[in-house]
C-alpha cells in the first residue's frame, strides 16, 4: 500500500495486547522482501481509539475481525473494511504456518487491495468495468 499511495500514512495494528512489540514473522519478512518491501523493523501495536481517529480506512483480513473491530469501536464502523470484501473472501492468518501460507496470504491481500483500489480509490474505473 505504501508503494501505491506514497502520500498516505499506512500502518498496522492488531487486536491482541499480548502481541504488542512482537516483530513480524520471519516468513512474512521473507515474502515481503521478495516483493520489494522491507518490514524487518515492523513491531506489532494495539488498535486503539487514538489510532482510529487518525485513519481514513481500516482493512481487516477476516470478516470476524471486521465484526470485532466494529463492535469494539462502534464510532468508527464506517472506516472498517475486510480486504476481501469485494471478492467475498477472508485471508487466513498464516502465523505459525509454512512459507506457502504466507505467499498465499500475500496474493490474497494483493488481490483485495487491487479490488479496494478500483472500488474506493478509483470508483470511475469500477463503474467502467461494470464491477
Amino acid at each position: 500500500m505504501k508503494q501505491r499511495y506514497p502520500d498516505k500514512t499506512i500502518g498496522s495494528a492488531g487486536l491482541r495486547e499480548i502481541t504488542v512489540g512482537w516483530s513480524a514473522d520471519p516468513f512474512s519478512i521473507r515474502v515481503m522482501r521478495e516483493h520489494g518491501l522491507d518490514i524487518s523493523r515492523h513491531r506489532a501495536r494495539l488498535l486503539t481509539n487514538e489510532l482510529l481517529k487518525d485513519v481514513d480506512l481500516v482493512i481487516t483480513m477476516e470478516k470476524e475481525q471486521s465484526d470485532i473491530v466494529k463492535y469494539s469501536f462502534p464510532n468508527f464502523k464506517g472506516k472498517i473494511l475486510r480486504v476481501g470484501e469485494y471478492g467475498n473472501y477472508d485471508v487466513p492468518d498464516p502465523y505459525s504456518k509454512n512459507i506457502k501460507a504466507f505467499e498465499e496470504s500475500f496474493e490474497l491481500i494483493s488481490q483485495g487491495i487491487d479490488q479496494i483500489d478500483s472500488h474506493l480509490m478509483q470508483p470511475e474505473k469500477s463503474a467502467e468495468n461494470g464491477k
